[in-house]
Order: C-alpha cells, then structure tokens, then sequence
C-alpha cells in the first residue's frame, strides 16, 4: 500500500537515500515519543539504527527530515490514512460501528455525525502563509466525527483565516439520507442547510443571536425546562426558510443555561434535539485527546505541506492506537493508552497482550501507616 501510493503521489520520484518508509517511520515515531524538534526525532533514531535496519528503516539526517516534509507531498499520508482507516474498518467491521449500545446513541439506528474544527497555533514570523491576525497565525482543522465509532470520516487542514461556513458543503458532501449530522453555530448557512434537508439528511445546530423569524406553529407545550418549541419561518435575507426553534435550560458544568436549537426534524421530542446537541460535544472531547496526547503544538516544518504531514500522522496514529484498543477490549482512557504503548515504544513486546493484561485494583485503598510509622531500607527507624 505504501509503495503503491507513493507511485500514484509522486513521492517516490523525491525519495533517494531516504526512502519514504523511513519518512513516514519518523513521522509516525515523532508522534509516540513527543519528540520536541527535529534534532530530537533524528538523534533517537540514529541511536536506535540497530534495531530499524531489521525493518528497512534508515535514521534521517536533520536537513533530509526537513526537506522530505517540505517537498514531498502530503496527498501521500493523507491518502494513506484514509486508506487505512478503511482497510480497518473492513476487516473488523465492529471497529466501523462502534459503540452503537451506549446512552443516547442506541435510539438512533443511523449514522449521527459531529461537524467542528480545532484551532493549531504557528509561529508567525515563520509561516505567512498562515497568517491570520496581526501577529498570529495558525492553522485549522476542520472534521467531521462519526460519534459511534468515535472515528474521523472526513477532514480539511487549511489556514485559519477562512469562516467555518465556507467548509461546511465539503465536510457534508458524502453524508447519506437519514443520517444524522450535529453543528456549532459557526457552520450555519441556511442554504447549505436546506440543501442537506432536500437530500434526506437531519441536522441540529444552534441559532444565531441575530437570526429574524415568526412563528408559524407553537409544536409542545408542557415539557420540564423546554420554554418554546416553534415552527418558525425565517424573514430578512433567507425569507420564507422554515425550521424548528426549540429553546430550553440546559445544564452545563453544574448550571442551568438558557439555549436555543434549530432543526429540519419535526418528528423528535424537544428534549431529544437538546440531548442530540449535547452529544457534539463529544468532538471536543476528540480534539483535547489528539491535542493532549499526540504532537499537535510544536511543528517540524513551517510549510504548509509540513504542517499537514504532521497533522495526518497524528490522525493516523489515533486510528491506529484505537484499533489496538477495539482488538483489546481496552477499558481505560485514551490518554493512559499512549503512555503505555510508547513505554513499550522500543521493547520486543506483544503489544496487543500488553494492553489485555492491564487491569484496575479492585477493592478499596487503605493507608498502612503513618509517615512517621514508614521504613526504608538503609536507614534507621529512630526518630529525630
């Protein structure tokens, strides 16, 4: 797969003494160790040439790293993860449905779908390209989440400048009649959004302050903190677009918030819109993993196309690092699944046996002794 994507890319064409297995090698170990530079990527490798040489792999050089990201093209491991995301999914199809039985997702028997974008941080006076404010730049991450496998189904890297909105027909392009897709304010467009209702699919975002309307239709009344459900028809520049209003009290982080829903459903209970829109965000729980946990802050290049080798690694390991944890049965959290495979980083270890044997204490914690009850070998129990 590699090699064959490397022909359709051109990046074999680039590649000489470092070959693209061993480019894509220390980009992806650049991700389990946290490397913080390029020099540190290249001397961990260096050291270990022993054991990469078994697997094809040559240590890269500073300036061959460097270049490699900035002019081999990132069309190369953006096909790639897409490729292996699918070739995953096909062969354990319970890693593509995910996590159907949980909560709010057992009602649905379609596909609900999570659309937002995260925010990257560059160096300004290193990448114009990203330029975006006076004395900012940065780069941005649109995708869209399938919410019961917790997997990326669509992505967009591009600078920071452009409004979600423009990017909202892209992410949406390949969704499919009676799927479920949810949004922040920010990707609202009327027009794109009917143009999801005539093809079938269902959508829930949340209104614009400055959104004009009347009411056609008062739908329920009576229900524990929904304050209106409404029919309403858009006037102003949109006029004659109708949508479903549904405005309520909502908890979040222990208070009560008054918030206002939109959706092209007339059929669901208003406290199922709001339970709907509560479950996007589980995309931002996605983003603090990957940020969290994957090299996602300090960038190897200051190209574009460096910084979007970067970002789908990082992508690619997730997925990757998931399907360890489908195969396992893992139970515990993402974050402690990386640590634990980049302990075991340079180990000859079974990975996946690793992960099986990792369990929680059982029963209750309980303090032997005092501190100054404690003892250490060496040393004498008197007491000063």
């Amino acid at each position: 797969m590699i090699n064959r994507l490397a022909i359709q890319t051109g990046v074999q064409a680039k590649a000489r003494s470092f070959g693209v297995t061993s480019h894509l090698a220390a980009m992806i170990f650049a991700q389990l160790a946290r490397t913080v530079g390029l020099n540190d990527v290249c001397d961990w490798l260096r050291l270990k040439a022993g054991p990469l040489s078994r697997f094809g792999v040559t240590p890269p050089s500073r300036n061959a790293l460097s270049h490699a990201n900035k002019v081999r093209s990132a069309d190369f491991i953006e096909r790639l993860f897409w490729s292996v995301l699918g070739n995953l999914q096909q062969i354990q199809p319970g890693f593509a449905t995910g996590r159907r039985g949980q909560g709010l997702l057992r009602r649905f028997k379609v596909r609900i779908h999570a659309v937002d974008s995260t925010v990257m941080e560059l160096v300004a006076n290193c990448m114009d390209w990203a330029r975006h404010r006076r004395r900012k730049a940065a780069a941005k991450m649109h995708l869209r989440l399938d919410l019961h496998s917790f997997l990326p189904s669509f992505a967009i890297v591009d600078t920071a400048g452009q409004h979600d909105n423009r990017r909202a027909r892209e992410l949406c392009a390949t969704l499919l009649a009676g799927e479920i897709v949810l949004f922040d304010k920010a990707y609202v467009d009327f027009i794109h959004l009917c143009e999801l209702a005539v093809r079938g699919v269902q959508w829930v975002t949340r209104a614009k302050d400055n959104m004009r309307f009347r009411v056609r239709k008062n739908l329920t009344k009576g229900k524990p903190n929904i304050i209106k459900d409404q029919l309403v028809v858009l006037t102003g520049k949109h006029k004659g677009v109708e949508v479903r209003r549904v405005e309520a009290w909502v908890e979040i982080d222990n208070e009560w918030r008054r918030m206002v829903f939109i959706t092209n459903n007339l059929e669901w209970s208003p406290r199922t819109v709001c339970d709907l829109y509560r479950r996007r965000w589980d995309i931002e729980v996605f983003f603090k993993q990957v940020k969290q946990t994957l090299k996602l802050s300090n960038f190897l290049g200051h190209s574009a196309n460096a910084v979007r080798w970067q970002v789908y690694s990082a992508l690619l390991v997730y997925v990757l690092l998931r399907f360890q944890a489908y195969l396992s049965k893992w139970g515990h959290s993402f974050t402690r699944l990386f640590t634990v495979t980049r302990s075991a980083l340079w180990e000859r270890i079974d990975l996946l046996a690793l992960l099986k044997s990792y369990g929680t204490a059982t029963g209750r914690m309980r303090v032997l002794g005092s501190l100054d009850q404690a003892w250490l070998p060496g040393f004498s129990a008197t007491r000063t």
